[in-house]
């Protein structure tokens, strides 16, 4: 499934960049991600975990981040195992900063792969909707280590939790209240 998205940060390219590679800072921002280890090669362990209604997956894996600062650009290949429910994931996300009025322009295309009890889950337009939301979280969590006032503010900011039930309940909410916007000839 490919998922592509773009987002406005506010902070400059230079900024937004430098905070992309501190790992760790990113995985803080990203809902339900957790860094395990730093392979010192621009590899990492850690895991994912996302609560779809009754199900949680948690995928443990490893991801390979690399990134060009000339063109203030870079790649991310992931793979991960859910062992108590039997699902894989694999991951290629490409990302590209540009400026923009008030700060910077992220690019993101991702191709996801999931196979087991986590791939009746995948209906992409339910998942495209749910990536909407989780990057307006890890934005506001950016943004806001961005503008802390010292480094240990900073290091204290988080994502908050993936609730999934919620996450899918307002999904499926606005996409109900769009469709009757539109059949009432609102939109």
């Amino acid at each position: 499934m490919k998922i592509t998205q773009e987002f406005q940060v506010a902070g400059t390219p230079a900024s937004v960049f430098a905070f992309f590679q501190d790992v760790a800072s990113v995985a803080q921002c990203m809902p339900g991600a957790e860094l395990t280890d730093d392979h010192g090669d621009g590899s990492y362990t850690g895991s994912v975990s996302v609560r779809l209604g009754p199900m949680t997956a948690r995928f443990e894996g490893r991801a390979t981040i690399t990134s060009d600062p000339e063109t203030m650009a870079g790649n991310i290949v992931g793979k991960g195992v859910d062992r108590r429910g039997g699902s894989r994931g694999n991951v290629t996300v490409d990302y590209a900063l540009a400026a923009s009025d008030g700060g910077t322009t992220v690019a993101v295309d991702a191709d996801i792969t999931i196979s087991g009890t986590a791939a009746q889950f995948g209906r992409t337009g339910l998942l495209n909707q749910i990536t909407q939301r989780l990057i307006q979280q890890f934005v506001d969590c950016l943004e806001a280590k961005l503008g802390a006032e010292d480094p240990e503010d900073a290091a204290a900011i988080e994502a908050d939790d993936v609730k999934g039930i919620s996450l899918v309940a307002s999904t499926v909410g606005s996409s109900v209240a769009r469709g009757a916007k539109k059949l009432l000839g609102r939109d």
